[in-house]
Parts: C-alpha cells; sequence; structure tokens
C-alpha cells in the first residue's frame, strides 16, 4: 500500500504519534484493527515491476536460450541467480536455508545460491541465500534483472531494442 508521512508528534501520555495519508481506501482495514494492537513496518515505496518490463524479461530468456541452447527456464534461473535480488525478512535480514548436503534444494526452489558447506555433528550442511521470484521484484530490482539480460543478450549479438524503440527508429 502506497502513503506518505504527514505529521509527527507526542501525545500526552509521551508516546509517539504518527499520521500517515495513504493512497487507498483503508476504511474497512482500519475497523478490523482499530481497537487491536498492529505490528507497524514502514518501508521506501517502489512502484511493482511492469507487465511490460516482464514480458519483456522473458523474450530475453527466450532468445538467450535459443542462442545458448539452454532452456528458457535454465536461463531464467541462471539470469535470477546472476542479477537478482536476495530476498529479505521483514527486518532486512537476508533469507537462507542450510540443507545436508544429500537434499537437492532445486527440487524445492529454484532461485537459491549456495554460499558456504559447514560440518556440524559430523553432518555435512550445504548454506543458500535465497533469491526473489520475478514476480516479487520492484521495478528497480527488475530494471537491474533486465539489465544484466540484456548485457548477456548483446554479447550474444541478440537484438535488444524493443518495440517502442525501433518504432521511434523507423518514423
Amino acid at each position: 500500500m502506497k502513503g506518505r508521512l504527514i505529521d509527527f508528534s507526542y501525545g500526552v501520555n509521551r508516546k509517539q504519534r504518527l499520521t500517515i495519508e495513504l493512497d487507498t481506501d483503508f476504511r474497512e482495514g482500519y475497523e478490523a484493527f482499530k481497537e487491536v494492537d498492529v505490528d507497524v513496518s514502514i518501508k521506501k515505496w517502489r512502484r511493482k515491476r511492469s507487465k511490460d518490463a516482464n514480458a519483456y524479461f522473458h523474450v530475453l530468456v527466450n532468445e538467450i536460450a535459443i542462442a545458448t541452447g539452454e532452456s528458457d527456464e535454465a536461463v531464467k534461473q541462471r539470469l535470477v541467480l546472476e542479477y537478482g535480488v536476495v530476498d529479505r525478512d521483514k527486518n532486512g535480514t537476508p533469507v537462507g536455508w542450510k540443507l545436508p548436503v544429500s537434499v537437492d534444494i532445486y527440487k524445492y526452489y529454484k532461485y537459491a545460491k549456495c554460499f558456504d558447506t559447514r560440518t556440524e555433528n559430523g553432518v555435512d550442511f550445504n548454506c543458500f541465500l535465497i533469491y526473489k521470484h520475478t514476480s516479487d521484484m520492484d521495478s528497480k530490482e527488475m530494471a537491474r534483472l533486465i539489465d544484466g539480460a540484456v548485457s548477456e543478450a548483446r554479447e550474444l549479438g541478440i537484438d535488444t531494442d524493443t518495440p517502442e524503440m525501433k518504432a521511434r527508429f523507423d518514423s
């Protein structure tokens, strides 16, 4: 939900008060939560990635796959792990998993990268960082992923102009 901080003050009980202006209708949410304690988290708002950006990324993935002989899924996985974003919890801590080395993480989750192997009580574990799905990326994160895909595509000699760019040059 998008909003803007409007005012900050202290109440008579010395507790801090924050006024937030919201861009969406929150009346039902207010009624549901007005009498209970709530968990509050405020972070900088970013526009969600657009469907056009997602479509363009998948076009690039397909072209790279054709040029390299990889599957579309293998290319997408590789690009997300190279140029994507490590997922973080609500406190900003990177999300990761520790699994016995005998477990194939990709059977359960495809956007994970091993960063360490540890032995605990005689058992070997792989430690993984978890990366965001493209559908969970904001516009800045998606732009970084697309920039990486464009770079790889250009190295392969693939035309990376969007239809809009081509139309601009053709007119």
